[in-house]
């Protein structure tokens, strides 16, 4: 008989890629379990890519709200685990499905499920490897790298710039990121830029003010470029230069050099691991918390604001030379296993 682990993780593609550690470590803990993702459709390849997913159960809802009911169905689950987030509509979200072990963080909403206390300051990949760690399973946050893609790189050796990113409050103004390409073309960089879905028109103003062919820009239309691409894209760069979004923690997880740029958000909360690889920009005001702003707020944040080209410019000077210290071959970790579909949905 099958058992069966399920993890809620229905947020985006950094958020899947901080959860790695702990992913791991519940693959290690429970090698005989089909173990399965709640997470957004699209997600697929690069839950394939970290070697723990056996399959995707579609799951998503608006920003970071916790999704509606699952569609689940069958004998229930063995093990049930929240990596969604802390209080009672993820928690009870996965209590209907009656799972005979829940793992979850306490919540007063929900004082008949056990768990260790939620801390609000707390970097995300120590957030879920400490609450794993609580119910007896070792979790290593620094087991985060994903094995470089076995694919050739749409454009080797590039200096990577993702403008965009899902709210304003965490995008770079436009015209910063044109001097920055223009800067780094002249030095002799290979610049190219990336889009996300609907992000095409924001990097061809930017490639054109940077002049910048066409050509220069990847992705965008209505899907951006597909993860395996996107992977191999990052995992041969040069260097990626973006916000605090998903491209920056492929960037970690691929362990390629990055200059990441921060506003409401700590870098102590989202950032990179401490690495000569990895330089993070950050200008909080006197005595602010690690949460200052609205990461998705419909403005650019302040502190993101006070970032200036030159800093970026004179960052990516001091990123170190040379490729990753790791060549794994992506899929090699863990166990053989089959992609995770994501029109796979209960078991």
């Amino acid at each position: 008989m099958t058992r069966h682990l399920l993890v809620l993780r229905a947020l985006g593609l950094g958020d899947l890629l901080t959860a790695v550690p702990a992913l791991r470590a519940l693959r290690r803990a429970h090698p005989g379990h089909t173990l399965v993702l709640a997470a957004p459709a699209g997600l697929a390849p690069a839950a394939a890519a970290t070697g723990t997913v056996d399959r995707l159960l579609p799951a998503e809802a608006p920003g970071r709200a916790v999704p509606g009911p699952l569609a689940w169905s069958g004998r229930a689950p063995d093990v049930a685990v929240d990596l969604h987030g802390n209080g009672p509509p993820s928690h009870l979200l996965l209590e209907a499905l009656r799972p005979a072990r829940l793992y979850a963080y306490a919540h007063p909403g929900t004082p008949h499920l056990p768990g260790p206390p939620w801390h609000e300051d707390e970097h995300e990949r120590l957030r879920w490897c400490r609450l794993l760690r609580w119910y007896g399973i070792p979790a290593d946050p620094g087991d985060l790298h994903l094995p470089r893609p076995d694919t050739a790189s749409p454009a080797p050796g590039a200096t990577v710039l993702h403008p965009g990113a899902d709210a304003a409050a965490r995008r770079w103004p436009a015209d910063r990121f044109a001097t920055v390409a223009r800067a780094l073309h002249h030095d002799g960089h290979h610049v190219v830029l990336t889009a996300g879905a609907g992000e095409g028109p924001l990097a061809h103003r930017i490639a054109r003010s940077a002049g910048l062919p066409p050509g220069r820009v990847l992705g965008g239309g209505t899907e951006g470029l597909p993860f395996q691409a996107l992977a191999a894209l990052v995992a041969q760069a040069r260097a990626v230069i973006c916000g605090d979004t998903g491209i920056a923690h492929l960037a970690t997880a691929l362990n390629t050099c990055s200059v990441v740029l921060f506003g409401p958000v700590a870098p102590r909360l989202w950032g990179p691991p401490p690495s000569p690889r990895h330089r993070v920009l950050w200008h909080p005001g006197p005595g602010e918390s690690a949460r200052p702003g609205d990461a998705h707020g419909t403005r650019p944040d302040p502190r993101l604001l006070r970032i200036t080209a030159d800093e970026v410019l004179d960052a990516v000077t001091r990123l170190p030379a040379g490729p990753p210290a790791h060549s794994l071959v992506l899929g090699s970790t863990c166990r053989p296993q089959r992609s995770p579909s994501a029109t796979e949905g209960t078991p």
